[in-house]
C-alpha cells in the first residue's frame, strides 16, 4: 500500500553500512568490548557515507540489537555490562541523539530496525536514524580467564530506549518444564517433523544438511569478517567426531549457529531528500522496496511443526511489495542458524537448496558466525554492498527470531521505489484466525510420537524430548524415564528410523509428562504408588491423635518455605489423609525456629530456586493443597507464625484458619517479580472486597490477623503459642458433628460455586445428598436425637 495522493512522504534509502570484527590471536586483535565493536562498526558506516561531519549532526536516533546476555533471564555478563547499550554507543563516537531504541531479543530486530526506522523516515519522524549492533563473545570468554580480567561495567545517563527482551510467546514454563528451552532442542523438533513428512531416511537427511551447507561454508571461508575462514566439505560438516560432536539430534556442533565471536555491524538511513542535501552521492542509496514482519504463535499450538506458514508468506509479501518474484532475485541471505532454519522457507517458496546464486551472502550463522541477535545486521550491510556493486539488482533478507516465531523480511535495491507500508495487519490475521492445535498439558494414556529429539551431554545421549499425539488430537510434550547414556528402549527407538507415528505411552508425574515404549515399560519405570502413609518424611512430621491427623511442615531452617519435594510430599500426606476413612480433620502447622519463634510458612524456598532447583510442582499445587479438586475433608491451618506468599496461599486453600497474635499474613510474590500464581490470585478475592484484594495482591503489604479476622481471613485469634492447641479444640468442635455430613457439606458448597444465582444452586442436582440420605451417619443422628442420645459417628 502506497502512501495516500498528496500525502508528503519522504522516501527512505540506506546512505552507510560497514561490518567489523576481530579474531583472537591475530596481530591486530585488540579485545575490543561489546560497545567499542559497534562503535567501530557505527564509525565506518558514518564514513561509508561520504559525509561524515554533515550527517553526524542530523542524527536524531540511534537504535541497537539487543545483547546476548540481556535477552534471556539469568544470562550472565561475567565482565559487566553496559547499562545503556545505545549511549554507551552513541557516546563512542561523540553522538548525543534525542532518542535511542534498545530493540527486543531474537534474530528478526535488525531488519525489523530496519523496517520500523524507514516507515519513521517516510512519515518525518526521523531525520537520519542509525542502527548498530555487536557480540564479543569471544573476546568476554577469553578475558574472563585471566587474573587481571577488566571491568566492562558502565553506567550512562539518559533515556535508554529499553524495549525488553520480547519473549513473550516465545517459550512457555510448559515447554521449560520439559527441558525446551535452548534453541538447538526446539529447532531439531522441527527437523524430525519436517524429515518424516518428507519420508527421508537418516542418511539421506544428514546427506542433505550437509549439501546444504557446504557452500555456507565455502561463502564464510571468503569472507573477511567470518569467523570459520576454512571451507568445509559436505561430509566434514555432518559427521560426527569428537570435535564435531552431537548437540542434539540430529545436529551435530558444525551446522549449529556460532555465537563465539566478535563481530559488528552498522547502518546510516535517511530519505533521499535529506541525503542530497547532506551531498551524500546516488551511488550510496540502497532502498528498502519490500519488506514484511510476521510473526507465528508459540512452538505447541502451531498447526504444523513442519513448515513455517509465517516465514513464507512474509517472504511472498516482501516479494510482491517490490514487485518482483523470486527469479529476479540476485542475492539471498536465509537465516541460518540451523539447517531447517533455511530448508523450511526454501521449501515453502519452491527454491531448489543448490540455487546457484546461493542462500547466504556472508557464510551464514555456522560458519560467519551468529553475533547473537545482530547476525542479519551483517546480513544487510552485506547485501548494501552487492546492491552497491550492481546497480539495479535486488537482493533479499531474511531474519528470524525465536524458534521460527519471528520473521522479518527486506527486499533491497539501488533501483529507486516509493515507500510503501505493507499488509502486515492483514496477513498476521489471517494467521492469527487458524486455530490452535489443542495442547495437553497434563497427558496420560496411549499416544503416537509426532516429532522428537535426543539431547546429548559430553557426545552421549542424555535425555529424550517427545512432542507427541493423544489418542483424541491433543499435542503434548514429554520426557524419557529410562536415561540415555545408560542405554534406553525409548532413545533407541528416537535414534532409529522408525520413530515418526511410533505408538507410545505417556504418563503425567508432578515433574511433567514421562514416555516409554509401552504401559508395561512404563509400569516397570514408574511403579504406582500405592496410597498410605510413610514411617517417615524428610519435610513434614506427622502426629495421629484418634480422628486427628497433625501435619507439621518441618523445615524451620528456612522458615518451612517448601520446595518441589517438599510440596510433593504433602501431596503424598494429604492423599492418605483423604483416603482414610477413619481420619476427620487435619491439621497444617509449622515448626518452631531454633529461637522459638514460629513461622507457618514463609512460601516458595526462593533460596533454593535461586541456586538452579526444580520448579515444578505436584498437580495438587504447592503444599499438595493449593491446586487440589475435592476436598471433602476438613483442614486446619493452625498459623504459629507468618503466612507469606505461598504460605498464605496455603492457608487461603484451608478451611478454617487459627492464627496466633503476632502473626501476619502477605502475598510477598510481587516483591520478588513474581505474581500469586498458586491461589492468592484467585481465592483472595473471593473472600475480601475488591479493592482490599488489589492492594494486598499489588503491594504485598503485611497484614496483621487481627485485621485479617475483621475481614474473614482467620476464624480465631488466639495468644502466641498456642495455635495449636486452638486448632486442636477446633477440630473436636468439628467431631461433634457428623464426620459425613461435613464431608458432604463441603462437597455441596464447592458444587454450588458453579452457579452465581442462589435457587440455581438450590435446584442443581447433587449426588452427594443422595448419598447423605442413606449414610448410616444420618440414620445414627436421627436415632439419637429422638432418644437422647450422643451419637456414635462412623463416617459411614
Amino acid at each position: 500500500m502506497s502512501a495516500p495522493s498528496g500525502a508528503s512522504v519522504d522516501v527512505p534509502v540506506l546512505v552507510g553500512a560497514a561490518q567489523f570484527s576481530e579474531r583472537l590471536g591475530e596481530e591486530a586483535y585488540e579485545a575490543l568490548s561489546p560497545v567499542d565493536l559497534a562503535a567501530r562498526a557505527l564509525g565506518l558506516a558514518l564514513d561509508d557515507t561520504g559525509a561524515d561531519a554533515a550527517v553526524r549532526a542530523r542524527i536524531d536516533v540511534v537504535a541497537c540489537t539487543r545483547q546476548f546476555d540481556e535477552s534471556f533471564p539469568g544470562m550472565p555478563a561475567p565482565l559487566g555490562r553496559s547499562d545503556n547499550f545505545p549511549r554507551s554507543v552513541a557516546g563512542r563516537v561523540g553522538l548525543d541523539p534525542e532518542r535511542v531504541v534498545y530493540e527486543v531479543s531474537g534474530g528478526q530486530s535488525p531488519q525489523h530496525l530496519v523496517t520500523e526506522l524507514c516507515a519513521e523516515i517516510a512519515s518525518g519522524v526521523t531525520t537520519v536514524g542509525v542502527i548498530a549492533g555487536s557480540e564479543a563473545i569471544s573476546t568476554v570468554l577469553d578475558l574472563a580467564r585471566r587474573e587481571d580480567k577488566p571491568d566492562l561495567g558502565e553506567t550512562v545517563e539518559g533515556s535508554d530506549g529499553d524495549r525488553g527482551a520480547g519473549l513473550e510467546g516465545i517459550t512457555t514454563r510448559y515447554q521449560a518444564g520439559h527441558g525446551l528451552v535452548d534453541a538447538p532442542t526446539q529447532y531439531a523438533l522441527f527437523e524430525h517433523a519436517r524429515r518424516s513428512r518428507l519420508g527421508l531416511t537418516r542418511a539421506e537427511l544428514a546427506e542433505e544438511m550437509g549439501a546444504l551447507f557446504a557452500p555456507f561454508s565455502a561463502k564464510a571461508a571468503q569472507h573477511p569478517h567470518a569467523a570459520v575462514r576454512e571451507a568445509r566439505t559436505a561430509e566434514e560438516i555432518v559427521t560426527v567426531t569428537e570435535a564435531n560432536r552431537m548437540i542434539v539430534d540430529p545436529y551435530p556442533k558444525a551446522v549449529v549457529s556460532r555465537d563465539k565471536v566478535n563481530q559488528a555491524a552498522a547502518l546510516v538511513l535517511t530519505s533521499e531528500r535529506v541525503a542530497a542535501e547532506l551531498g551524500i552521492g546516488r551511488e550510496k542509496w540502497v532502498y528498502l522496496r519490500g519488506h514484511s514482519d510476521l510473526r507465528d504463535r508459540e512452538l505447541m499450538r502451531r498447526t504444523d511443526l513442519s513448515v513455517a506458514t509465517p516465514a513464507v508468506t512474509a517472504v511472498g509479501a516482501a516479494l510482491e511489495m517490490a514487485g518482483i518474484g523470486l527469479a529476479d532475485v540476485a542475492t539471498y541471505d536465509l537465516y541460518s542458524c540451523f539447517p531447517v532454519a533455511v530448508s523450511i522457507v526454501a521449501d515453502g517458496l519452491g527454491l531448489a537448496h543448490d540455487d546457484p546464486r546461493g542462500l547466504t551472502v556472508t557464510g551464514g550463522l555456522p560458519f560467519f558466525g551468529g553475533p547473537g541477535n545482530s547476525y542479519s545486521l551483517n546480513a544487510i550491510a552485506e547485501t548494501v554492498d552487492l546492491c552497491r556493486a550492481t546497480p539495479g539488482s535486488f537482493g533479499l533478507v531474511g531474519a528470524n527470531g525465536g524458534t521460527l516465531s519471528k520473521y522479518s523480511v527486506g527486499v533491497y535495491s539501488t533501483e529507486p521505489g516509493g515507500w510503501e507500508t505493507g499488509h502486515d495487519d492483514r496477513l498476521q490475521a489471517e494467521l492469527d484466525a487458524v486455530p490452535d492445535h489443542p495442547v495437553a498439558h497434563e497427558a496420560d494414556g496411549w499416544a503416537t510420537i509426532e516429532t522428537w529429539t535426543v539431547q546429548y551431554v559430553g557426545g552421549e545421549p542424555s535425555r529424550a524430548v517427545v512432542v507427541g499425539l493423544l489418542d483424541d488430537g491433543r499435542r503434548f510434550l514429554a520426557n524419557d524415564l529410562e536415561g540415555g547414556a545408560d542405554g534406553g528402549e525409548l532413545i533407541d527407538l528416537l535414534l532409529g528410523e522408525n520413530a515418526h507415528g511410533a505408538r507410545v505411552f505417556v504418563r503425567s508425574v508432578p515433574q511433567g509428562n514421562r514416555v516409554a515404549v509401552s504401559d508395561e515399560r512404563m509400569a516397570e519405570l514408574l511403579p504406582t504408588q500405592p496410597v498410605g502413609f510413610r514411617e517417615s518424611y524428610e519435610h513434614v512430621l506427622l502426629d495421629r491423635r484418634g480422628h486427628v491427623l497433625e501435619i507439621t511442615i518441618n523445615r524451620p531452617h528456612v522458615r518451612n518455605a517448601l520446595t518441589p519435594d517438599a510440596s510433593l510430599e504433602m501431596e503424598e500426606v494429604l492423599d492418605a489423609y483423604f483416603a482414610d476413612r477413619d481420619l476427620w480433620v487435619a491439621i497444617i502447622t509449622g515448626a518452631p525456629g531454633q529461637d522459638g519463634r514460629g513461622a507457618f510458612c514463609a512460601g516458595n524456598d526462593l533460596l533454593h530456586t535461586a541456586a538452579g532447583g526444580a520448579l515444578w510442582m505436584p498437580r495438587t499445587g504447592f503444599g499438595g493443597l493449593t491446586s487440589r479438586r475435592g476436598v471433602d475433608k476438613p483442614i486446619i491451618a493452625a498459623l504459629n507464625g507468618h503466612a507469606f506468599g505461598g504460605g498464605f496461599e496455603l492457608a487461603l486453600a484451608c478451611h478454617l484458619v487459627v492464627a496466633e497474635e503476632q502473626a501476619q499474613v502477605a502475598l510477598t510474590e510481587v516483591k520478588v517479580g513474581l505474581v500469586a500464581a498458586m491461589g492468592g490470585l484467585v481465592r483472595l478475592p473471593r473472600v475480601v472486597p475488591p479493592h482490599l484484594a488489589n492492594e494486598l495482591i499489588l503491594t504485598g503489604r503485611r497484614m496483621g490477623v487481627a485485621e485479617a479476622q475483621r475481614w474473614g481471613l482467620v476464624n480465631r485469634v488466639v495468644p502466641t503459642g498456642s495455635a495449636l492447641a486452638a486448632a486442636r479444640e477446633l477440630a473436636d468442635e468439628l467431631m461433634d458433628s457428623s464426620p459425613t455430613s461435613v464431608r458432604i457439606s463441603l462437597q455441596v458448597m464447592e458444587e454450588a460455586r458453579a452457579h452465581a444465582d442462589p435457587v440455581d444452586a438450590l435446584e442443581a442436582p447433587s449426588d452427594a445428598l443422595d448419598k447423605l440420605l442413606v449414610s448410616r451417619d444420618t440414620s445414627e443422628g436421627v436415632t439419637a436425637f429422638a432418644f437422647k442420645q450422643k451419637p456414635r459417628w462412623r463416617n459411614l
